[in-house]
């Protein structure tokens, strides 16, 4: 039975080279890469950052992205705190209503990851 990925927040940037046959990920890397992909691998959490990422400054209020992804907001805001423990998003409060923010440099780091033909 494998092993699960420690439950923690880490919004550290992902600062290791592409993954390629060259190069050698540290076990940290791979922690901090591994529980971010572990936050996008859900279709809700991919609707909302795809979202998002159409959003002026990446940035809509929960009462907003419930409807994107057709879950209550409780389920939507269940979503968005697996995204915001892994560094993907922000969040601030505006009264009554939430809004959370995509952190690009944090989805920028993800796909560099994963761009073989970088570097």
């Amino acid at each position: 039975m494998p092993r699960p990925l420690p439950l923690l927040q880490d919004t550290s940037p992902i600062c290791c080279a592409p993954l390629a046959p060259a190069t050698r990920m540290s076990r940290d890397d791979a922690v901090g890469l591994a529980v971010r992909l572990k936050a996008l691998a859900d279709p809700a959490r991919l609707l909302l950052v795809d979202h998002l990422l159409s959003q002026p400054d990446y940035e809509a209020c929960t009462c907003d992205l419930a409807p994107v992804v057709g879950l209550s907001e409780p389920t939507t805001s269940h979503h968005l705190k697996q995204l915001l423990t892994a560094g993907l998003v922000t969040k601030r409060r505006d009264g009554m209503n939430v809004h959370y923010r995509l952190v690009p440099e944090a989805m920028n780091a993800v796909s560099r990851v994963l761009d073989t033909g970088c570097c």
